[in-house]
């Protein structure tokens, strides 16, 4: 990648933040310097995220006599960030929830484009040669045939590498990328790794990231911050990576010991007969059968843009089925609301995470999943409040209680919202990639609390983008292609052990 402008090294010492008086970065010293690649990780909350926005120019560190924060662009040196501001690239999760929140939906071409003149939206014609640069670029990542798609209608994978391509458009000095890989498949994940491996020349690279697998192949070295401190810097050597990333790569759910039972408890909770769903004009879900029952644990997976979200939503309710299908949902007849639906349904997603206001604490967030509302509409019960109490110690997230969303690190604010879907201990409990942005502890947590309430004859839904971290714990399966159902029935790891313990049980036994 050729550049028209220098790189940017950054240098920090005795760096410190505060927010709502609690130091989330404590006295941090860091260079990066032209060439590097850094790999950034850490606990969820241990100040990863604010490390970032800080060298980007988003944060303001705290003042202190000690600290310097300086930035080198060329042969000057700059001690102000809008002076260089536009010259680093940072992306993460909450440009993601900003266009989901203020409902941009923009076509995808014309989004990274506004990545030529740093706008959220575009204020500026692109010129020919700009477009031209933009399909280049897309071809490049692999992903030209999303140009034309809207934005908001795409996954939330598809999504990110259109926004890292904004991101990279404007040819920055400085690249800073926060959980790039999180809602990625693996052929974009494979995509992304490629081309980060292909590098070459002197861009500085930050990616952080809570996963072995995510790290490129040409990464030169790895910070390591642990509760708002560094605890390792210098040259990323392998046993680094298996020290630091070793086991939170192991923390997945495969590797966590219990199943669902899978046994049916009852009449079916939602049904989708022949169902089609269509979003603007096109089809995002083509002749869909499904039967949820209590105490299965299904797991939806397939690519970005198979249809695993709009799935969910449609289950949930956000998304209406075209005629010639068909949706039952239990004690829902015409005439019955459908909130009396929704207030029995649990669901964590990202485009929940992206409605939520910031200022909203987390116990009134646990809270509201009482209700299915965002915010508090009606006094809370007695009921609701220890519903509330106990969920929140149940997921360690009464230290937090009384702080607001804002404060939190994108993984941690993921567990709370699992805390709001589970509060009512629903009987149907809808979950969107769970584990993405959180570390190996949470996804420890939030596993044996899937297991607890699917154990308990809740019907759980999750999608995944493989199915291998599921394959322990899942009693049916649905794997989507392009909108389409490949499969659906019993799990088939499932059936594989079932075929392999019936041979079992028939070889005839032997006497010792």
């Amino acid at each position: 990648m050729s550049h028209a402008t220098p790189y940017i090294s950054t240098y920090l010492s005795a760096l410190t933040l505060e927010r709502g008086g609690r130091r989330v970065l404590n006295r941090i010293r860091w260079t990066i310097r032209p060439g590097q690649r850094w790999v950034l990780v850490g606990e969820n909350g241990s100040g990863k995220t604010q490390l970032l926005k800080v060298i980007a120019g988003i944060v303001r560190p705290s003042s202190a006599a000690a600290a310097t924060l300086r930035w080198r662009l060329g042969d000057e040196w700059h001690a102000v960030p809008y002076e260089v501001r536009e010259r680093i690239a940072y992306l993460g999760p909450e440009r993601q929830d900003k266009y989901q929140r203020h409902g941009w939906d923009l076509p995808a071409l014309e989004l990274v484009g506004t990545g030529i003149h740093g706008t959220d939206i575009p204020l500026e014609t692109l010129r020919a040669a700009q477009r031209r640069a933009v399909r280049v670029l897309l071809a490049r990542l692999g992903i030209e045939a999303l140009a034309r798609r809207s934005f908001l209608q795409l996954s939330y994978g598809e999504r990110r590498m259109v926004l890292l391509a904004r991101s990279l458009i404007a040819r920055p000095g400085l690249l800073l990328l926060d959980e790039v890989f999180t809602g990625l498949d693996p052929e974009n994940h494979r995509r992304l790794l490629s081309w980060l491996g292909r590098l070459r020349g002197q861009l500085p690279v930050v990616s952080v990231t809570h996963q072995a697998a995510d790290v490129p192949p040409n990464a030169t070295h790895l910070l390591v911050l642990s509760e708002g401190r560094v605890v390792h810097a210098g040259r990323l050597r392998a046993r680094d990576v298996q020290r630091y990333l070793g086991v939170r790569a192991a923390g997945t759910a495969a590797h966590l010991r219990g199943s669902s039972t899978g046994r049916s408890r009852g009449a079916a909770l939602v049904r989708l007969q022949h169902a089609c769903v269509y979003l603007e004009e096109r089809c995002a879900l083509r002749d869909v059968s499904l039967t949820v029952r209590p105490g299965q644990l299904w797991v939806v997976h397939g690519a970005n843009g198979a249809g695993k979200t709009t799935l969910l939503r449609t289950l949930y309710g956000d998304h209406g089925v075209a005629a010639g299908g068909s949706i039952e949902r239990r004690g829902i007849a015409p005439g019955v609301p459908l909130e009396r639906f929704r207030v029995r349904t649990g669901i964590s997603a990202p485009y929940v995470h992206a409605r939520y206001p910031r200022s909203a604490s987390v116990h009134d967030v646990v809270l509201s999943g009482r209700h299915a509302s965002i915010g508090m509409h009606r006094a809370a019960t007695a009921a609701d409040r220890a519903a509330t109490l106990r969920v929140l110690r149940r997921l360690d997230l009464a230290k937090w209680a009384q702080r607001p969303l804002g404060e939190l690190s994108y993984g941690q604010t993921r567990r709370v919202l699992f805390g709001r879907a589970v509060v009512r201990s629903p009987p149907l409990l809808l979950l969107d990639e769970p584990f993405d942005s959180v570390d190996a502890a949470t996804r420890r947590l939030l596993t044996r609390e899937i297991l607890r309430l699917s154990r308990a004859g809740a019907a759980v839904v999750v999608t995944a983008h493989a199915f291998g971290e599921w394959s322990r714990h899942a009693s049916h399966e649905v794997e989507l292609g392009a909108g389409q159902v490949r499969y659906c029935g019993v799990a088939r790891a499932a059936l594989a052990g079932d075929a392999a313990a019936a041979r079992i049980r028939a070889q005839p036994s032997r006497a010792r």
